[in-house]
């Protein structure tokens, strides 16, 4: 699917257009896509001008939600199949997203892209062949393409994440010249998919999987074995577990992970918000 290339707006945007209008301002300076740029929408009454078109000026929109042209009319990046899958507002610009309401990335300290850029440093992508087994909004994709990777090869199962990717001002495009090629979106199902990567053919691993209740099997020992097969001796592995809460789960999950992860054959530490692992 193509990228979209229209303004996205929040109700504060929307609010700041109208304010400015009624002030008698002929242009406002802004941002019109998450903070990803700056520059100047021109000002009429009924309607403003941005890279070449006119849009309405929005009228009671909802927090917490952004909005895109679909064409007629300002709608929220959301989409509801088997549950509601929508693109949410941060005060860093870059955006999260939520399923059914729960917030899929850490963004109470941070922007979820620089949480994202301290991970991937741990497994160091420069010049190397990384497989990124869940790839959400694609910030760990965007921050190894920034970091030197020689490709990457990422799965996404959830067709409607793969939608909110080509909205997102910040996710990367597969198909940009600041990719060239390096990286590579599938839509599938990672604990299938890996079955078909050839054995030691990467040489580091990032796996941020949806939380254990959902997506049981991929932190099962069988889908760690199948990491370990196709990553390289000495090939690093980061893995995303959160800190779900002991008392209420009984379940410590990042001790569970670190433990299977060795039995796999990795050496495997607690680093960050998840577990560090090297393949012995």
């Amino acid at each position: 699917m193509s990228h979209y290339s229209g303004p996205l707006i929040t109700q504060a945007i929307a609010q700041a257009l109208l304010d400015a209008r009624d002030a008698g301002a002929a242009s406002w300076n802004g941002s019109l896509d998450l903070e990803r740029s700056r520059g100047e929408a021109r000002l009429a009454a009924q309607a403003w001008h941005w890279q070449g078109q006119y849009y309405p000026y929005a009228e009671a929109l909802k927090a917490r939600t952004i909005y895109y042209w679909n064409g007629e009319a300002f709608a929220p990046v959301a989409r509801y199949s088997t549950a509601l899958i929508k693109l949410v507002p941060t005060e860093w610009g870059v955006p999260t997203f939520e399923i059914d309401g729960i917030k899929m990335l850490p963004t109470a300290k941070e922007s979820p892209l620089d949480d994202a850029r301290r991970k991937v440093g741990l497994i160091e992508p420069r010049g190397k062949a990384v497989l990124d087994t869940c790839g959400g909004l694609g910030y760990f994709a965007a921050c190894c393409l920034e970091g030197g990777v020689a490709h990457l090869q990422s799965f996404e199962k959830n067709p409607d994440v793969l939608w909110l990717r080509t909205i997102n001002a910040w996710s990367p495009d597969p198909d940009s010249t600041a990719a060239a090629g390096r990286l590579t979106l599938t839509q599938a199902d990672v604990a299938q998919a890996v079955l078909q990567i050839a054995e030691a053919s990467v040489d580091a691993v990032l796996h941020d999987p949806p939380r254990f209740g959902i997506a049981g099997e991929l932190y099962s020992q069988v889908f760690y074995d199948q990491l370990a097969r196709v990553l390289r001796r000495g090939g690093r592995l980061f893995h995303y577990t959160g800190s779900p809460n002991k008392l209420t789960s009984g379940r410590d999950v990042p001790r569970e992970v670190q433990k299977r992860l060795e039995k796999a054959g990795f050496k495997a530490s607690l680093a960050l918000d998840g577990v560090l692992a090297l393949r012995r």
